[in-house]
């Protein structure tokens, strides 16, 4: 390795839970959740904070609870030093992604030594589009465009499944699959306490170890109306509650650093970010960015699909990661073996780090050297990122 590698050093997560009134996590205001897991991150390499020279924070809906750059109130909320700096990133889906690959690029040209990259999203106090608020988010030049319009992530779900030919019972069983893959894994290494003052909590509470393809058969369609089902003729209307993320709380985050500093400061890496890219793609589909994201970073790695021992690709729906496969032909043995968003959830600005934890934790418990994660973005953006085991 060079000195100026970016390794990973450390990567946690808190429970997840249902982003919704009641649930374990909701008495917890998101930068009380994320200072407590800054507190976790810091003290578990004895680092001394005040040698981080940047917090970078991943968080879509930026307004409410969320709205006062909720890195830099989660750092001062933890007790640190004041005199280090954060930012809060939106790439939709893929913010703490994109967080860690500003930390590693800042790294890596020298202009940062070490960097906490991270997420956080409490979608039980601030509601998914809170930031919109019933506000027309692209202009009269994108509509012209693409008249007669975009629209929703699920209806681009459908779309994603009509294309690649994906039934619903097909999205029903890879569904029941991702709650009994997360079921059967042991999260206890990357989870780490979050406490409202009253109560701690330790685990998830989002799996479902019961679920079953039949009983997933037994929901509706959520997305389909007369007008869409006029507008897309080609849609069988598949996508249901039970084969979509879940809306959920959480945060996550990463310690990452030269491999130069590490050495310095004494500390072991546990991986090192070997390639990352940044796509667009087609609006309208919006959720197959992935696979051309993947593609770029195996092609920047060196790799081929058969080197990468270990994948994380975001649930945001069934089709997504079942399209990902047929193009990339990924056996589904290494795709998300430990469940995804649909059995953990999907807590928006904090799973691209989640995604890199569970990855990290997963190759470390079995030997693996590769891991690839790709997330896919509203407005038809990916992130993808390939680390090493060391």
């Amino acid at each position: 390795m060079s000195s100026r590698d970016a390794v990973i050093v450390d990567a946690i997560r808190t429970p997840i839970a249902r982003g919704k009134q009641g649930a374990p996590l909701s008495s917890i205001h998101p930068v009380d959740l994320l200072a407590q897991t800054l507190q976790h991150l810091v003290s578990r390499s004895a680092l001394d904070p005040g040698t981080v020279d940047d917090v970078m924070i991943g968080c879509v809906s930026q307004v409410s609870e969320q709205s006062g750059t909720p890195g830099r109130m989660a750092w001062l909320g933890a007790g640190f030093p004041e005199h280090v700096p954060a930012t809060t990133i939106d790439r939709k889906c893929g913010s703490s992604q994109q967080a860690v690959h500003f930390a590693a690029q800042a790294i890596m040209s020298d202009q940062a030594d070490i960097v906490i990259a991270g997420g956080v999203e409490s979608m039980s106090r601030v509601p998914m589009g809170s930031a919109r608020q019933g506000a027309d988010p692209y202009g009269r030049m994108v509509a012209e465009r693409y008249a007669p319009g975009l629209t929703s992530q699920g209806v681009s779900a459908e779309l994603v499944a009509a294309r690649y030919s994906i039934s619903r019972a097909q999205l029903d069983a890879y569904s029941a699959e991702s709650h009994r893959r997360a079921a059967a894994s042991d999260f206890a290494r990357e989870i780490v306490p979050v406490s409202d003052g009253t109560t701690t909590i330790t685990v998830d509470s989002t799996v479902r170890p019961d679920t079953t393809p039949e009983r997933l058969a037994e929901l509706n369609p959520v997305f389909r109306t007369d007008e869409l089902a006029e507008r897309f003729p080609e849609i069988d209307w598949s996508i249901t509650a039970g084969n979509s993320s879940q809306i959920t709380d959480g945060a996550s985050a990463s310690l990452i650093m030269s491999a130069g500093t590490a050495e310095k400061l004494g500390l072991t890496p546990r991986a090192r970010i070997h390639a990352m890219s940044v796509v667009g793609a087609d609006p309208l589909l919006m959720l197959t960015g992935p696979i051309p994201a993947a593609r770029r970073a195996l092609e920047r790695a060196g790799l081929t699909p058969s080197d990468i021992s270990h994948v994380e690709v975001n649930e945001a729906f069934a089709p997504v990661p079942i399209a990902f496969m047929q193009e990339l032909r990924f056996d589904h043995s290494v795709v998300n073996p430990r469940g995804g968003a649909i059995a953990l959830g999907h807590p928006l600005g904090a799973t691209g780090t989640r995604l890199l934890t569970t990855m990290l934790h997963a190759l470390e418990d079995t030997g693996g050297r590769f891991g690839l994660q790709a997330v896919c973005e509203a407005g038809g953006m990916a992130n993808a990122t390939i680390i090493e085991r060391l």
